[in-house]
């Protein structure tokens, strides 16, 4: 997996990389641009006007290293690097130098007054004024400065960070004083705030580059926050048992759709069916039997006494795992007939829709969620269970103290989906698409995780496993049906390819 450090944990890891090598700062500064400079000339030609604004640390250094590369390589530029304290680091220093050296260069140092360069939309700017180290918003001059950058109509290219954004937390950040990128390309790991949705307008398309930093360190280095990846999947997925049965597979209980919203429990059960469960039962009102009896044979069904909505829990022997809420509305008599049933189960359990909304009318029932639950919700129904703000941080930040405390597995969906674990580790998806933003979708997800919790995955596994292969069928889909036409249906049609290529990337 792909660790997620924090700002003081990427300084540690380049001030171990410099004494494991040998090497000096300045060195590994030069590396760095290198890296930066080719993914620039792979994209932009030479004839490509180029503006370059660099701050007074290690960021603006970066830029430098970067303007004296594309120099020699014959790239026209003009260099602004902004001084106004009178205090460069050293590596800025050192770079500064470099390229003053350099004949053919044009260069200003900005200490006080600052004359604007024209920004047309054929130029490209190159952001090294903040990185990394930055932990307040910007004001003054620099907001000033990237309000002028994001109203120009160029292409912005940002060194390791879009200038103005901190590595994790931005909730008290000022918008308007963050650049918003065009290209970002950041060294070695993603860092926490790029995978938020409020930063997606400022990160642009992400680059990562790897600039060869300590492999030992980053190893030992502990992280609360991962970006799973295909190979971390294809050691969780189980062989399937050759004499096995569908006992062997386990039995999934559904409770899901009230009338007029038989389609929620036929996605989960299909998706589930699809995941390898030996057998799915669905409890559902009377009036979905016609529907759920012709359109999913496989399906074991169990009626409730009402006509329209689930109103009576259900003893949950004889079932290995059980998800409950799609589509089965919020009256009265489901939210009581939710909580026994929610309480009296002894299995594996998820919480999903309809069943969010209920814990967010009665708040307190919380206290009542079984430990090692899986609660699945999306950003608009966590505000509801929880008292967070409304920025993309304190949301999540918020998810991974509440899955501490209580105990539980909190799915935060999105496009890089969150899951939240009662260890206080937060795992990022990689798979997925926009195509996927559809209604249904997350009745899929349900349906799958479920699955894998009644084949004995622990809950732990079976968040990771059911989101990554949730995120590969969308993508597997969206291949040949394009993202703007996916359907929920289409991601069920693709899980058996995204299973088939998780398990031949293992072999």
């Amino acid at each position: 997996m792909v660790k997620i450090f924090s700002a003081q944990q990427i300084k540690e890891v380049d001030a171990s990389t410099i004494r494991e090598e040998g090497i000096t700062s300045t060195d590994l500064m030069e590396r760095a641009a290198g890296a930066v400079a080719k993914a620039i000339m792979q994209r932009w030609h030479r004839t490509t006007g180029i503006t370059v604004f660099a701050g007074p640390g290690n960021n603006g250094g970066d830029a430098l290293a970067v303007a004296r590369i594309l120099h020699e390589a014959g790239y026209t530029l003009e260099v602004f690097l902004f001084n106004t304290a009178g205090k460069l680091s050293a590596d800025c220093q050192t770079n500064k130098a470099r390229l003053q050296a350099l004949e053919g260069v044009h260069f200003v140092e900005v200490s006080n007054q600052f004359e604007p360069p024209q920004l047309t939309a054929e130029k490209l700017i190159i952001d090294g004024l903040f990185g990394t180290g930055l932990n307040k918003p910007l004001t003054g001059g620099y907001a000033s400065l990237i309000k002028f950058i994001n109203s120009s109509p160029a292409q912005v290219v940002s060194i390791d960070m879009p200038s103005g954004l901190m590595c994790d937390d931005n909730s008290l950040n000022i918008r308007a004083h963050i650049v918003q990128a065009t290209l970002t390309l950041t060294f070695q790991q993603p860092k926490l705030s790029m995978f938020l949705p409020e930063n997606a307008g400022n990160i642009g398309e992400l680059k990562v580059l790897d600039i060869g930093l300590s492999p030992n360190q980053m190893a030992q280095a502990e992280a609360a926050a991962f970006v799973i990846e295909e190979t971390d999947m294809t050691v969780l997925l189980k062989p399937r048992d050759k004499f096995g049965h569908k006992g062997t597979f386990g039995n999934a209980l559904l409770i899901a759709g009230q009338y007029g919203m038989a389609g929620a429990a036929l996605l989960a059960a299909k998706s589930c069916l699809r995941s390898g469960v030996g057998k799915v039962t669905v409890c559902t009102p009377q009036m979905n039997n016609n529907i759920l009896q012709a359109t999913i044979p496989e399906a074991v069904l169990k009626l409730d006494p009402a006509d329209t909505i689930f109103t009576q829990a259900i003893a949950t022997d004889g079932y290995e795992a059980m998800a409950i809420g799609p589509g089965i509305g919020t009256e009265k008599a489901t939210a009581l007939a939710f909580i026994e049933q929610v309480t009296h189960s002894r299995i594996p359990l998820v919480i999903d829709a309809d069943g969010l909304n209920i814990l967010a009318h009665h708040k307190s029932w919380l206290n009542q969620i079984p430990a090692n639950a899986i609660l699945t919700p999306h950003p608009a129904e966590f505000k509801r269970i929880s008292n967070a703000r409304n920025d993309d941080y304190s949301l999540l930040d918020e998810a991974c103290n509440m899955a501490k405390e209580r105990q539980i597995h909190i799915i935060l969906k999105g496009h890089h989906t969150a899951i939240c674990t009662p260890s206080g580790k937060i795992y990022f998806n990689a798979t997925g698409n926009s195509g996927m933003a559809t209604a249904g979708s997350g009745d899929v997800l349900t349906g799958i995780i479920t699955a894998l919790l009644a084949q004995k995955y622990p809950a732990e596994t079976a968040c990771l496993l059911g989101v990554y292969l949730h995120g590969s069928a969308g993508d597997i889909a969206a291949e040949t049906l394009g993202e703007d036409s996916l359907m929920a249906s289409d991601i069920i049609e693709a899980l058996p390819r995204a299973f088939k290529k998780l398990r031949a990337t293992g072999c």
